[in-house]
């Protein structure tokens, strides 16, 4: 399930360049204190746990040139909210009316809230992204120090992990084996590279239109909890392509 939130403001919309852990910490300041502490403290699945939720990048008409390292939002954003857990939706949609719709330093105000249900219907789709896209392996150098590789669309690194990714989240998600069928991950665009700096930390994510043949239970969960690595701090969320 989908939300789309359009916010407006009597005056300008600051935000930092960097924003996700202030939009993260929004999400988890609206919804049930209850729910928010299941998240952040433990999650769904066995082993490696997964929030299940994910959000867009903000839009909006912005200027990036008035205030250094920051985004100057004119009256009005919009951010998309996805989970394929009901009672996350439903918490969040319920609490985005009860409280005072705090971002970074900006009182906001919600001007609308849009519930999309986005059904997967084919084997073959095709996604688009709202906000970056990441797959990554974390290696070893020959001294023993770890470092981060990330892999573009396109890649077969990319593919794999993502794969890997939505059986991980299925089965967490539904509590049984996920479906065994291939998983085939290609772009039909040119990937755009993005560099998100989320609490000190440098990620590298990438856009462009995704074309994704697999089990359709698989793909829902990506349409639903959010495609690749780190969901939950912003990354990877898609919606189904308008395709002609």
């Amino acid at each position: 399930m989908h939300l789309t939130i359009e916010f407006s403001s009597d005056k300008d919309i600051i935000l930092p360049i960097h924003y996700n852990h202030l939009v993260q910490g929004f999400i988890y300041d609206t919804i049930d204190e209850k729910l928010a502490e299941f998240l952040h403290s433990k999650g769904y699945g066995e082993g490696r746990n997964f929030k299940l939720f994910c959000f867009s990048n903000i839009f909006g008409k912005a200027d990036n040139h008035s205030i250094p390292e920051h985004l100057v939002f004119k009256n009005k954003i919009t951010l998309e909210v996805c989970s394929p857990m009901t009672d996350f939706c439903e918490s969040f949609a319920n609490g985005i009316f009860k409280k005072t719709i705090r971002l970074g330093s900006n009182i906001l105000n919600v001007e609308s809230i849009k519930v999309d249900n986005q059904y997967v219907v084919s084997e073959n789709t095709v996604l688009a992204p709202l906000s970056p896209i990441v797959a990554y392996s974390t290696l070893l150098k020959p001294e023993g120090k770890k470092y981060t590789c990330y892999f573009q669309p396109g890649e077969e690194d990319f593919q794999r992990i993502v794969a890997e990714n939505l059986r991980k989240k299925y089965k967490a998600y539904m509590g049984a084996e996920p479906p065994e069928d291939d998983i085939i991950i290609r772009p039909i665009s040119t990937p755009k590279l993005h560099l998100v700096i989320y609490k000190g930390f440098v990620i590298k994510g990438y856009t462009c239109k995704l074309k994704i043949k697999g089990p359709k239970e698989l793909i829902q969960i990506a349409v639903d909890a959010g495609l690749g690595s780190k969901n939950s701090q912003g990354f990877g969320c898609v919606r189904l392509a308008n395709v002609s």
